[in-house]
């Protein structure tokens, strides 16, 4: 292996480590609350056991399916299914978790998910279908449903609003990275060491999904969002579409979620023909961990950023996180604006990575560090402006075009040429710099309301008081 793939690791991980080492630990009321504490660790904990799940068979789908002699075709075929079902079943599915329950939600997450895992050991076509249907629904519950217990439920039990941030950056410096890591060389070990098969990283993925959720069972107390009014279904969905239309702040959110996560999934299926135009070989497990040392050192940075008395607020520092990760996805652009073909499949015995793909790696790691930054930053920010009655039935809406643009790109990416895909990407990156921007405005002007507001009651109030009896 190069020594090349060995330094960027190494110094993403003391980049990862050293913030989050030399971070200020909590101060004051969250740090000497035990209640908090060990309420925070088992959210962590579950958010990390559940992102297990996710990570253990990601990386070995696609290579299940050439193992069953799936072509090209029919595999798009197969994780298009799944995108299309995480956009519209998903959508109605996760929106139920605010009227059934947050925590029911979750262990519908563990059953949907282990049963996509199960359906693995069929090579057939349409079990598989129906596996990966279950899939995309799973994946619309694990980003909606979580969050929404979290944030419920640290409400309800009274700690501070500034001390989710904190909870967020940790649960994805772990749950996103670490994780990850460990995760993809558990899968590594089960297949290439221990022999145990093409599916072994499924079984395992579904063994864990379920003692997570026996542990969520036994640890988490229900919460719910608009389930109190019972107002019918359709109509929580109407109530929802109105907030994303009338509230510009929530409007906003969705649509940086959309144009950021749509281009974070879709740079997924990119950077390996970025890298490797020519067929070049790539140590696809060491780059995988340099992005994912990466995506650690940015969440990592965020929990400095988020926490209590940092002075920063993530309304403002998006917009230069969005706008780096723009120009890092302009780096392949520059590279492959002139090339007319992409190599088809790899060559084991092919020269390795070229200079021109060291400086884009180099370029996905920053737009890998900002994956992780804005993990944890939307979070917080939708903590602070969805509305609660509705929250988990709003985020699957933001989902919503993520899926469908995801959909199209998989469709097309046969007929797209690389640097037309990476441009379209930068482009939704300015956008997000460009909403997050505008948001940033909004909830400038707002908090100057409020002060303005505020200092003309006290003046009132000061002026009563120095008004003589009569």
């Amino acid at each position: 292996m190069e020594l090349f793939y060995v330094a960027v690791f190494l110094l993403s991980a003391l980049a990862a480590a050293a913030l989050e080492g030399t971070r200020k630990s909590e101060t004051g009321s969250a740090i000497a609350n035990r209640d908090f504490l060990k309420f925070r660790n088992n959210y962590v904990l579950v958010y990390a056991v559940m992102m297990a799940g996710d990570w253990l068979q990601g990386p070995f789908v696609y290579a299940l399916y050439q193992e069953y002699d799936f072509d090209r075709a029919a595999i798009g075929q197969l994780f298009i299914a799944g995108f299309g079902s995480s956009m519209i079943i998903g959508t109605l599915v996760g929106s139920l978790a605010d009227r059934n329950g947050r925590k029911k939600a979750a262990l519908t997450y563990v059953a949907t998910y282990a049963f996509g895992c199960f359906t693995k050991h069929w090579n057939n076509f349409h079990i598989l279908l129906v596996g990966r249907i279950f899939c995309g629904v799973a994946t619309s519950l694990l980003y909606s449903a979580f969050e929404s217990w979290l944030v419920a439920e640290h409400f309800k039990r009274g700690y501070e609003g500034n001390w989710l941030g904190g909870t967020f950056s940790k649960a994805v410096f772990i749950g996103n990275g670490l994780i990850a890591i460990v995760a993809g060389l558990l899968g590594h070990a089960l297949v290439e060491v221990f022999k145990l098969g093409p599916v072994s990283p499924f079984d395992a993925a579904a063994l864990v999904l379920i003692v997570g959720g026996v542990y969520i069972a036994a640890t988490w107390t229900e919460n719910y969002g608009d389930s109190a009014d019972k107002a019918p279904f359709h109509v929580s969905l109407v109530n929802a579409g109105n907030t994303i239309w009338q509230d510009p702040r929530v409007g906003l959110l969705g649509a940086m979620q959309s144009l950021f996560e749509g281009s974070m999934y879709t740079f997924v299926f990119l950077w390996t023909p970025a890298l490797s135009p020519d067929g070049e070989h790539l140590p696809h497990g060491m780059i995988f961990a340099c992005f994912m040392v990466s995506s650690m050192a940015g969440s990592a940075l965020a929990g400095r950023l988020l926490a209590q008395g940092s002075g920063y607020k993530p309304e403002r520092y998006m917009q230069t996180v969005f706008g780096v990760s723009a120009v890092t996805l302009l780096v392949p652009v520059a590279y492959h604006l002139q090339r007319t073909s992409e190599a088809t499949s790899l060559d084991p015995n092919a020269p390795g990575i070229t200079f021109e793909g060291k400086v884009q790696l180099l370029a996905f790691c920053v737009f890998e560090a900002c994956v992780g930054l804005f993990w944890p930053s939307m979070m917080k920010m939708r903590s602070q402006y969805v509305p609660e009655e509705s929250r988990s039935t709003i985020i699957n809406f933001f989902r919503i075009p993520l899926n469908m643009f995801v959909c199209i790109m998989l469709y097309n990416t046969s007929a797209l040429p690389l640097a037309a895909m990476f441009g379209m990407c930068a482009l939704f990156l300015a956008g997000c710099a460009l909403c997050q921007k505008q948001l940033a405005r909004i909830v400038e002007v707002e908090d100057k309301q409020f002060e303005l507001s505020d200092s003309n009651v006290n003046l009132l109030s000061t002026g009563n008081k120095n008004m003589p009896e009569v």
